[in-house]
């Protein structure tokens, strides 16, 4: 295929021809990515790249173009700051001379598995292996709807184009700037692939909500009775391996909408931690991982072998794969299923207090949901090194454009319009804190969700969490007893106690700071 020269960028001001490589083959796409040395075929057949000085997402370098369209409908906060129309113009003009100059790789995509709700996009890249990422992990149009495909958004990924803050009004030299009036992204001076995935469903933050879908960072599945079970969490807290059971068909892993249909996936594909996976505890997706046409980031290999070593974080711990989610065998092609019956929201406790798993309440529901707590894993953000306490409302941040307090509104409407229930599931330290004790086992947290997803654990005999008032089950298959208790877990009780005040007196402050914000409703608790 020869590079084309045509106007593909007239609907976002880029008039006239560019030279681009437009919706290449995969394996196009890997002659390309090796004969200009960006990345190495490894000997499982997975594609490898190294992301550089970005091994994790520039939240602070992140902005939103004020303009009359969008301005007083985002939560302006210190996570969406705000930026000039003028200083995007520059940008975009710094952007268009690179593209005026050079060849770039071009990907038209879906957003959305529900035709109803679907948006196109398009992905312009300097990378070849950038654009072999977004076709893993975005919806693959057919050949028929490519003909005549006209973007409702556009993303321009062009990581060479730096900014100067001087001159520009950015943090840094790197850039993500979106702009809702323009249906257009602009990101620059970093080669961390998941900004491209992260910026759409940003935007989707935005589009969802006027839409009536909710939008959700969560991961789905459905069992053979058609039960549908969402995992809410962040990075590293289990949505991805959760969600990947044999027993249960895959909808998606990471970003999900519910609308009054039911649920369906943002995406087409998958983008898994891959730091220590084994062929033993996540056989589904250590399979995809090893795959051609997989992109691995940031992921060490032998010069002369070229074999992969996962268990290798001198890079990052962030080591991802991104895969088409057909390379799951037991995916559910078509993105979509019906309204969910259980709920469950993950998080990594490095403080070693929260329960493996508790059935929340509607107050609880609220309270968690709002509070989005896990430990942030070492590597997922820029100047992260080691685990420590965060909290991310609705788990996701970073991607709210709304308030906070909208997204909770509407998961609580839903869930009570379909009887859904919910639970928290800790996923992160028993018997001690990070350092003292350690990571609840797979095997044990699989057999919780296994316990809950098949509705076994909905009326049995619970006791009272003395931290947050939980109605945790006393006893679950599978599973010790004490595993179920981390106050007896710990060797010394009164210094669980001092820890668990602790941590509540975190929760309670960041609900406070939310409230003080005007993010949440303000309650008697607040």
């Amino acid at each position: 295929m020869q590079v084309i020269e045509r106007p593909l960028l007239g609907h976002v001001g880029l008039g006239g021809a560019m030279r681009s490589w437009h919706n290449l083959a995969p394996a196009e796409l890997y002659e390309h990515a090796t004969a200009r040395g960006e990345a190495n075929i490894v000997s499982s057949g997975a594609l490898s790249a190294d992301t550089g000085q970005h091994t994790g997402r520039s939240p602070k370098d992140k902005f939103f173009v004020e303009e009359p369209s969008s301005q007083d409908k985002i939560w302006w906060h210190t996570g969406n700051r705000p930026i000039s129309a003028e200083h995007f113009d520059q940008l975009f003009e710094l952007m268009a001379e690179y593209i005026r100059a050079n060849e770039v790789y071009v990907r038209d995509l879906f957003a959305c598995a529900d035709p109803r709700y679907r948006l196109k996009v398009r992905v312009v890249t300097q990378y070849a292996w950038h654009s072999l990422f977004v076709n893993n992990l975005f919806i693959r149009p057919s050949p028929e709807e490519l003909e005549g495909f006209e973007p409702d958004f556009t993303v321009m990924a062009l990581p060479q184009v730096r900014a100067d803050p001087s001159l520009h009004g950015t943090r840094s030299e790197t850039f993500i700037l979106v702009n809702f009036a323009r249906r257009t992204v602009l990101i620059g001076g970093t080669r961390y692939a998941g900004e491209m995935k992260k910026s759409i469903f940003t935007a989707l933050n935005y589009l969802m909500p006027e839409a009536g879908a909710l939008p959700m960072h969560c991961s789905a599945n459905v069992g053979e009775a058609g039960n549908v079970a969402l995992f809410f969490g962040l990075s590293g807290t289990g949505k991805t391996t959760l969600s990947s059971d044999p027993t249960r068909k895959l909808i998606g892993d990471d970003e999900h909408g519910w609308s009054d249909e039911g649920v369906f996936n943002f995406e087409g594909g998958c983008y898994a931690k891959t730091i220590r996976i084994s062929k033993d505890a996540e056989p589904e997706i250590y399979a995809a991982t090893n795959s051609f046409g997989t992109v691995l980031e940031n992921v060490a290999f032998d010069p002369d072998t070229r074999v992969p070593d996962y268990d290798d974080g001198s890079k990052t711990e962030n080591t991802r794969s991104a895969y088409p989610v057909e390379l799951i065998p037991n995916a559910d092609l078509s993105g979509r299923a019906a309204h969910p019956s259980n709920v469950v929201f993950l998080s990594a406790d490095a403080f070693g207090v929260l329960p493996p798993v508790a059935r929340l309440n509607d107050e609880q529901v609220r309270y968690f949901f709002l509070s989005g707590y896990t430990a942030k894993v070492a590597g997922t953000e820029r100047g992260v090194t080691e685990p420590e306490p965060t909290f991310s409302s609705c788990f996701a941040g970073p991607f709210l454009v709304l308030s906070p307090e909208t997204y909770a509104q509407m998961l609580v409407e839903r869930l009570h319009k379909h009887d859904a229930q919910v639970w928290m599931l800790n996923t992160g330290w028993v018997g001690g804190a990070y350092g003292v004790g350690k990571r609840i086992s797979i095997a044990h947290t699989r057999a919780i969700v296994r316990a809950v997803v098949e509705g076994r654990l909905r009326d049995v005999e619970t006791r009272t969490d003395p931290v947050f008032g939980l109605a945790v089950p006393v006893a679950v298959p599978n599973v010790p007893s004490e595993v179920l208790n981390p106050r007896s877990a710990w060797p010394d009780a009164h210094a669980y106690d001092q820890q668990a005040q602790r941590l509540r007196e975190m929760f309670e402050a960041n609900l406070a700071r939310l409230a003080e914000a005007g993010a949440v409703e303000p309650t008697e608790e607040d």
